[in-house]
């Protein structure tokens, strides 16, 4: 039996981006604004207002943004939706997101 070696290469490069720190949690939904993002593959359209009516059940005072207000984050113009997305927070007051994507 005769055995053979090759040279193989990892396909990845080195690490591009440094890992940072989380951001904090909030203590409480109450008070917050939550912006619900998607991707428009998965029922989000069903499934952020069963979200919505699951958190005002245990934070009364949290307000949403709907996922309607930024448009599809997985579509031909997704880097302009996704880039635009800190600025729409600051302006919308938003403390918190709901990032929801289907597979």
């Amino acid at each position: 039996m005769t055995t053979e070696q090759y040279e193989v290469f990892w396909p990845r490069t080195a690490r591009q981006i440094k890992v940072k720190p989380l951001a904090p949690r909030l203590d409480t939904l109450n008070g917050k604004t939550v912006a619900q993002l998607w991707d428009y593959l998965f029922r989000g359209d069903e499934v952020f207002p069963l979200i919505e009516e699951g958190l005002k059940k245990l934070y009364p005072d949290v307000k949403f943004v709907s996922w309607r207000e930024f448009g599809n984050t997985h579509s031909s113009d997704e880097h302009a939706v996704l880039a635009a997305l800190p600025q729409r927070f600051r302006e919308l007051g938003v403390d918190a997101v709901i990032s929801g994507m289907g597979c």
